[in-house]
């Protein structure tokens, strides 16, 4: 197999000599990765082993690959991150990977029987529960995030778990109680928190952050709490008697606190008063908490060094977010935004069911994407449209030919339709009006015939390029939902349910490439995956899905081989942030904070040569 490997410095230059988001990686504090070794059974007879390939590894690193004791390679590898190993045993096996420049080695243990395609995660479900008004409910898997708890490079998986009567801030009823687990990638719990019966479920209410915030190797967890909430280690926060909840199910009085969960044990080791407070409920449009219980977070590099936690309420009217740094000691206030303070009032009403993250000024510090408006680093107002709120936003360097960030938003207001923006100034490139609610709109690179990356909404007219030119009208299987790298070229694929589409430009249809029987989607309509990123392996994206039953957690792999070799997406901050923030309300897809697809072939990048294919 020929090699196109391709390099990219997060530091000093970027794609094609445009100026990217300006990081000074020197001081950046991120986490320490390992090399995410993965073993998946392809078929009976083929075992994929996939591995990392790290910034810090030398240009010219090639690596060696072990079955227990023996090697498998003839030649040193060169090329992809990726080998196929040709196994039919059934037994378990030990894959090490050694690096043969940088002398490390990483190994990953094939359990026996291996299913073909992913890896299996068992879990250990809650108990089924009822509520005051006599309502059944049973516990799903639904999302989740990753964090290095333990320190040794590898993630584990955060899961959210829902009782199957969460309610949508519009509904009244009481929910069950929200638990939120820890697991090795063995299925090994960790730890349990249990939220308690004063945090209603839903994909509004818990937005639960999971980041290494103090540097210290070992990621914490951040969320909101209230009396009741019992940590990892069975201690209860506030009155353990406490109940808050109305007639209607809802929480409308009583305290809300902001902990931070230590992320191996789960303990709470700090909870302060929860900022955006309630307050008058009436200032957020209602009286029965639709509007001001609408929570988003997120993280982002506001200092350009230090990651802080930022945790948002409101979105249709009055917006505040409030940014927090974690020492390891104290969380400490750094700033609150707040739309009823002097000269912010155009920014209340532009929020969106999520938020993006990234430097979209060159400042080296992050700014927030909300919506319609975006917040600066300094908790500042950086500008507004006014274009109002919004159900998804895509932030990445879409066009190879202009400078900086830009984003793809879409608007509920049956008079702005969908919007292509420059990032950091608000400045509209291109807009597709329109008379109804734009309820979706989809970023990606799939069409290698057209500049940068495509977009498309429910209401776009079809795909559209940069330039905000048609591309086609009409695309038979074209969905609003996630994106994901996976067969292994520089496109993207399209990921709704539980399957994985090719959009073939030629014919001008999506073509499935993939579908994962036996499991299900999240959040109903929004037909999600528990995760969707780049978690273990070579530059490809996995995929996380809950199994049919509720029982475990399966993450699919891709066992195609690809002909590039690619740092992982993971070493990008706004990446990385992409994927903290997934579970944010309304699931987005993980994005880059630099131009990724076939554009790249042909170029010169650092010293490299890529050849087109």
């Amino acid at each position: 197999m020929k090699c196109i490997t391709l390099f990219f410095s997060f530091c000093l230059i970027a794609i094609f000599s445009i100026a990217q988001p300006n990081y000074d990686f020197s001081k950046l504090k991120r986490e320490r990765l390992g090399r995410g070794v993965i073993a998946i059974r392809e078929n009976p007879s083929t075992v994929a082993v996939s591995w990392r390939y790290l910034s810090s590894d030398p240009m010219n690193e090639s690596f060696d690959i072990y079955r227990n004791d023996e090697k498998i390679n003839k030649h040193p590898l060169k090329d992809a991150t990726f080998f196929q190993d040709t196994y039919a045993g059934t037994e378990s096996v030990l894959y090490t990977v050694k690096a043969r420049e940088g002398k490390t080695e990483s190994s990953y243990q094939l359990p026996a029987n291996a299913p073909l395609g992913y890896l299996n995660i068992p879990l250990n479900r809650p108990e089924d529960g009822t509520t005051p008004s006599g309502q059944n409910y049973f516990y799903a898997p639904n999302d989740a995030s990753i964090g290095d708890v333990d320190g040794d490079g590898e993630y584990e998986i955060i899961l959210k778990w829902d009782p199957s009567n969460a309610h949508d801030n519009s509904h009244d009823g009481y929910t069950g109680e929200v638990y939120v687990d820890c697991y090795k990638l063995s299925g090994k719990l960790l730890w349990r928190i249990n939220l308690g019966r004063n945090i209603r479920a839903g994909a509004h209410y818990t937005q639960f952050m999971v980041f290494d915030f103090d540097g210290d190797g070992k990621a914490e967890v951040v969320m909101k709490t209230a009396d009741g909430t019992v940590d990892g280690t069975g201690k209860v926060i506030g009155d353990a008697q406490a109940d808050y909840r109305n007639e209607q199910g809802r929480i409308l009085t009583g305290p809300e606190y902001l902990t931070v969960f230590n992320g191996l044990t789960g303990e709470a080791m700090q909870t302060i008063d929860y900022v955006p407070v309630r307050g008058d409920l009436m200032g957020w449009g209602d009286s029965r908490g639709n509007r001001s219980d609408r929570f988003l977070a997120c993280v982002a590099y506001l200092d350009g060094i230090h990651p802080s936690v930022v945790m948002c309420r409101g979105y249709y009217t009055r917006t505040v977010l409030a940014a927090f740094d974690w020492d390891g000691k104290e969380l400490k206030q750094r700033w609150v935004f707040d739309s009823n303070n002097p000269g912010c009032k155009d920014y209340a009403g532009q929020g969106n069911h999520n938020l993006r993250v990234g430097d979209v000024d060159g400042d080296g510090c992050d700014e927030i994407i909300y919506g319609s408006c975006a917040i600066d680093h300094n908790g500042k107002g950086l500008y507004t449209t006014e274009m109002g709120h919004g159900d998804a936003i895509h932030l990445t360097h879409f066009d190879p030919s202009r400078k900086g960030l830009q984003v793809w938003d879409c608007h509920e207001n049956k008079r702005d339709g969908s919007t292509y923006r420059d990032a950091a100034t608000g400045e509209v490139l291109f807009q597709i009006k329109d008379n109804t609610d734009v309820g979706r709109c989809m970023a990606a690179d799939i069409d290698p015939t057209q500049p940068g990356v495509e977009m498309w909404s429910v209401a776009s007219g079809g795909i559209r390029n940069v330039k905000g030119e048609v591309v086609k009208d009409r695309v038979r299987g074209l969905s609003c939902n996630m994106a994901v790298w996976w067969d292994g070229d520089l496109l993207r694929e399209l990921l709704d349910r539980n399957m994985v589409s090719k959009y073939n430009w030629e014919k001008g249809v999506c073509e499935r490439i993939a579908i994962f029987e036996g499991t299900l989607s999240n959040n109903g309509t929004k037909a999600n995956p528990c995760l969707q990123g780049d978690i273990v392996g070579d530059w490809r994206e996995e995929i996380l899905m809950r199994t049919a039953d509720n029982t475990a957690l399966r993450l699919y792999v891709s066992t195609i081989p690809t002909d590039y070799r690619f740092h992982t997406f993971l070493e990008d901050p706004i990446y990385r942030i992409s994927i903290a923030t997934q579970n944010v309300a309304y699931n987005q897809p993980t994005q880059p904070g630099f131009y990724f697809g076939p554009e790249l072939q042909g170029t010169v990048f650092r010293g490299y040569k890529i050849p087109k294919k």
